[in-house]
């Protein structure tokens, strides 16, 4: 059988792991809320940037169209 002290050892290492594992575990679900939280971003900033490209080439297209001769 293990000494007292091997096992209290065994012990406080368990426990630190396990200490270690939530805090990692909250860790991880705090990151995946960011994740979430910036994909959604992601998204919404790609579609206003679709929606002002449009507008762009809307008023690009209502432009008088250039005259290639040069005035002389």
């Amino acid at each position: 059988m293990a000494d007292p002290t091997s096992t209290e050892q065994l012990v406080e290492r368990v426990e630190r792991l396990l200490l270690r594992y939530d805090e990692l575990r909250r860790t991880n679900e705090l990151l995946s809320q960011q994740v979430q939280a910036l994909s959604a971003e992601r998204d919404s900033l790609k579609s206003r940037l679709s929606a002002a490209r449009s507008r762009v080439d809307a008023l690009l297209d209502r432009l008088p169209e250039a005259d290639t001769k040069t005035p002389s």
